[in-house]
């Protein structure tokens, strides 16, 4: 089993490559393949599963206690991305939806696939997944806030905590609990082990699954506001460049070892688009710009995934002190 995992591991790049362009051709050639968005959330929860599964969840309460690790964190998605986001919407046309849209989804650090693709990009998922109800909570507080500040008091108004609040419970807490229950399982009998050992080799496989639904899901969504996705999409390729540098720059600040830079580089560059979307579909008169704009940083996002899972392991860091 271990072989064949490493093959895995070895060929990801090409297997999700392969799931993103199966993806986008379904949802352009497939009558209602629109309907395929039903199955994001339990595929996204089943990938997180076999993710944890992959992390020593006892050693969680540890995590909690880096304070540095918490610090650089924050400190990249509440002020440093924010910051960058802000200087980027500049170089938007003056369409306040397009603004919105973008706005929904660079000020909102990803809470659910990002801790897969740490673990793929060898950072610290363990502490990165410790960290995740901290960054549901202060996302959900300081969007409106946001928001307020640079497009005025009816845009902060469209956040409901609805979204984050099913987001935290059935892609986080419930994947999270079942992993946990299931490395018990394995640490006391045979079968429990052998059990653990074969999920142990679908981390890439489930991926692949997510990026293919999420793909041929969001691509009818693109084809109805094509002309604001591709004003948006230079912004979020700017955005995909930048941000794991700047990530990766406040924790050499913070002194962080390599396993916790590149958590911090990875979460300052994967944004909180799927659960945001439910945000976007309810805009008055948002719809089709809105969700078409938030999914096209999806896209761009999950694309450039695949190049942060080979180069951000290669930053170096100072050693932690």
């Amino acid at each position: 089993m271990d072989q064949i995992r490493a093959s895995l591991e070895e060929r990801q790049v090409a297997i999700y490559l392969a799931a993103i362009a199966i993806g986008a051709l379904a949802g352009f050639s497939i009558p209602k393949a629109g309907a395929l968005e039903d199955a994001i959330n339990p595929g996204l929860a089943f990938m997180l599963f076999v993710t944890f599964l992959q992390v020593p969840l006892a050693e969680l309460g540890s995590a909690l206690r880096n304070t540095r690790f918490l610090g650089a964190l924050l400190t990249t998605n509440f002020v440093v991305m924010p910051l960058l986001t802000a200087l980027l919407v500049q170089f938007l046309p003056d369409e306040p939806m397009i603004r919105l849209a973008v706005l929904f989804v660079l000020l909102t650090p990803c809470v659910d696939y990002v801790v897969t693709f740490t673990h793929l990009g060898r950072g610290d998922a363990k502490l990165l997944l410790a960290a995740t109800p901290a960054l549901l909570l202060l996302q959900m507080a300081l969007l409106p806030v946001y928001l307020r500040v640079l497009l005025g008091n009816d845009a902060s108004g469209l956040v409901h905590p609805e979204p984050f609040i099913h987001a935290f419970l059935w892609l986080i807490a419930v994947p999270l609990l079942l992993a946990a229950a299931l490395q018990l399982w394995a640490a006391r009998t045979a079968t429990g082990k052998r059990a653990s050992m074969a999920l142990g080799l679908l981390p890439v496989p489930a991926t692949a699954l997510v990026l293919f639904l999420v793909l041929a899901a969001v691509m009818p969504q693109i084809g109805e506001a094509a002309g604001a996705a591709l004003t948006a999409a230079p912004i979020y390729l700017a955005y995909a460049i930048i941000a794991p540098l700047l990530g990766w720059i406040v924790a050499r600040g913070g002194r962080l070892d390599p396993g916790s830079a590149r958590a911090v580089a990875f979460s300052a560059a994967t944004r909180n688009s799927l659960v945001i979307l439910p945000l976007a579909f309810a805009v008055p008169g948002g719809v089709p710009l809105v969700p078409a704009v938030v999914v096209t940083q999806t896209i761009i996002e999950l694309i450039s995934e695949l190049v942060y899972v080979r180069w951000i392991p290669r930053l170096s860091v100072r050693p932690a002190a």
